[in-house]
C-alpha cells in the first residue's frame, strides 16, 4: 500500500514525528510517501491540503493519505467533501482500530495540536499502530461483519450518487484558492508519475 502524510501548515512542526510514526506504525510492507506540508511550501490550510488529499486518491496515486490539523476534525470534515475519500478522525486507539476494521476509509485524521501535551507523541505511535494492526474492512465484531461490510458499501455508493467529479469541483473554486494549492509541486510531481486513473490524471493536467 501507498501512503501518504500530509498535514496542515499550522502542524508543520509534528510532520517528522507523524511521518516516522507512520513508517513504524505501516511497517516495511508499505511505502510511506512524506509530502509535508514543509516550511519551504506556501501556506495551505487544512481546506486547502483536503483538497490535495482528494487529488492523491481520485487519481490513484496513493491508496491511503495520513493527515490532521490542530484539531483533525475540520481536516476529517473538508476531506469527506470530496468524492471516493473516506476520512476517519481519529483521536484515541480505539478509534483508530475500529475505523480500519469497519468503515473501508482511505483517509485518517489525527488531532495534532489538541490535547498533544505531554505523552502525545505516545498516543499518535499507539493510534497508528491500532490502525494498522492486522487486515483491514474485516469488521468487528466479527459476528457482525456481513452487516458491517453491507453498511460501509452502501456509503460508498451513496457518496458517488451524492458527490460530483472533484474537478468539476475544482472548476468552481475561485483562483486564490488554487493557486497556493498548485505550487505544491512535489505532489503534482508525483501525482502525473504514479498516478493510475487515467481519465482523472488527463482532466487534471488540463487544469494544472
Amino acid at each position: 500500500m501507498k501512503i501518504a502524510i500530509i498535514q496542515a501548515t499550522t502542524q508543520i512542526d509534528k510532520n517528522k514525528l507523524l511521518f516516522q510514526t507512520t513508517q513504524q506504525a505501516a511497517g516495511d510492507e508499505n511505502q510511506v510517501i512524506n509530502f509535508g506540508v514543509f516550511d519551504k511550501d506556501p501556506q495551505l490550510s487544512y481546506v486547502q491540503v483536503s483538497l490535495l488529499v482528494g487529488l492523491l486518491l481520485n487519481t490513484k496515486a496513493v491508496d491511503y493519505v495520513i493527515t490532521g490539523c490542530s484539531s483533525g476534525n475540520g481536516m476529517a470534515i473538508a476531506c469527506n467533501s470530496f468524492p471516493n475519500v473516506i476520512c476517519g478522525y481519529l483521536p484515541t486507539p480505539s478509534d483508530a482500530y475500529l475505523f480500519g476494521r469497519i468503515n473501508h476509509g482511505n483517509c485518517a485524521s489525527l488531532p495534532l495540536g489538541l490535547n498533544f501535551g505531554w505523552a502525545g507523541e505516545l498516543n499518535l505511535q499507539f493510534t497508528l499502530e491500532k490502525l494498522f494492526d492486522g487486515p483491514m474492512n474485516t469488521g468487528y465484531p466479527q459476528a457482525d461483519s456481513k452487516r458491517k461490510e453491507h453498511d460501509a458499501m452502501m456509503l460508498q455508493n451513496i457518496k458517488q450518487y451524492a458527490q460530483t467529479n472533484i474537478f468539476d469541483i475544482i472548476r468552481h473554486i475561485d483562483y486564490d484558492f488554487m493557486a497556493p494549492i498548485y505550487q505544491k509541486h512535489d505532489i503534482f510531481d508525483y501525482i502525473f508519475k504514479h498516478g493510475t486513473a487515467k481519465q482523472q490524471l488527463q482532466q487534471l493536467k488540463k487544469l494544472y
